[in-house]
């Protein structure tokens, strides 16, 4: 029988995680976790304690917004941030290309190519926060400072 932890995206978000942290582990969500709404309900949570993670194209790169799950990442200030005029969604074949991972299932690490990675401020507000594992039905318990130093992520105000 094939599991969830034996996928391969959530094999590569677990490798990621645990050579970070052995403590740290995937949790598997009866539910899914497609969205921030649903990951807060099944994890009885703030939905501003889960971690969206959202991949954009900037000109000829992307950029990956770690964005609290009760805000909405600001297209003009990742413009600013990036002094680029064309910012947008990536597509979700950029998504799967870039990352790994279909959307509902970003992980904010084990992406297939290296990218850069933006952590919102809001996020700050939470001690401990969740974030997707390579699968809409798993995710990760860590605390913010772990995510920032897991991630390697720049802490900046990208929400509105």
């Amino acid at each position: 029988m094939n599991t969830i932890l034996e996928k391969e995206p959530v094999k590569r978000a677990e490798k990621s995680i645990k050579k970070f942290d052995q403590n740290l582990h995937v949790i598997i969500l009866k539910q899914t976790a497609k969205t921030a709404q649903d990951a807060a309900t099944a994890l009885g949570c703030n939905v501003g304690a889960i971690v969206k993670s959202l991949l954009f194209s900037a000109g000829n790169s992307f950029v990956l917004c770690l964005v609290s799950g009760d805000k909405r990442c600001s297209l003009n200030k990742l413009k600013k941030i990036l002094d680029e005029k064309d910012v947008s969604m990536a597509k979700p074949d950029d998504v799967k290309k870039i990352t790994g991972y279909t959307i509902g299932g970003v992980s904010p690490v084990g992406h297939l190519s290296k990218v850069k990675i933006y952590i919102d401020t809001n996020l700050e507000r939470f001690k401990t926060v969740f974030a997707a594992a390579g699968h809409p039905n798993c995710v990760f318990k860590i605390e913010f400072n772990q995510l920032t130093k897991l991630t390697s992520g720049e802490i900046k105000e990208i929400t509105e």
